[in-house]
């Protein structure tokens, strides 16, 4: 209950940094402003019917006005294991910056050449790493880093006598490429 008694204080510091008055929310959000006020002060419970109207007026979500829970910052994902790489999770599932790291088997071919929406980050933390990116043909060592627009054909391999371990970074597009199996062909 702690947590709605701070919905009116941060309604209020929302409406004071847009340099709004009570009566311009008010009249935006068709309610009185004393009914605003109420709120603001804890004297009125927060309804969804007198908050929805409130948040879409101030372009926020209910949530913001809500303190966020203190959460574990372990990251507790299975690792996926798909055409023989093993990918490991490094970041919520609900993080905007999806983070993997991917080992790429050695003894297997070069993919075929993919194209998909997004962008890719990554960095080679062992072995050596293939990667074709439209005509370019690279091998990428330890240490190294490349970033692409995944929209340029593209595919990656482990090249050499040991896995390649990379730390990949994708924007959800590209995580969701990555990490999920393709849809089965009609």
């Amino acid at each position: 209950m702690h947590e709605l008694e701070q919905v009116g204080p941060r309604l209020r510091a929302v409406r004071k940094a847009r340099g709004w008055t009570l009566d311009d929310l008010a009249e935006r959000a068709g309610m009185s402003a004393s009914t605003l006020s109420r709120l603001e002060s804890g004297k009125r419970q927060a309804g969804l019917e007198l908050l929805l109207p409130l948040t879409r007026q101030l372009g926020i979500r209910i949530d913001d006005l809500l303190p966020e829970h203190e959460r574990d910052p372990r990251v507790r994902r299975p690792v996926i294991h798909r055409d023989g790489l093993i990918i490991a999770p490094l970041a919520p599932e609900d993080s905007p910056v999806h983070t993997y790291r991917i080992t790429y088997p050695i003894g297997v071919d070069l993919p075929e050449l993919r194209t998909h929406d997004g962008f890719e980050w990554l960095y080679v933390l062992s072995g050596r790493l293939r990667l074709r990116l439209g005509a370019q043909d690279l091998v990428l060592a330890r240490g190294e880093a490349a970033e692409f627009d995944t929209r340029v054909p593209h595919a990656m391999s482990a090249v050499g006598s040991r896995p390649a371990q990379v730390l990949s970074i994708f924007n959800a597009d590209g995580a969701r490429i990555h990490t999920h199996a393709p849809a089965p062909a009609d």
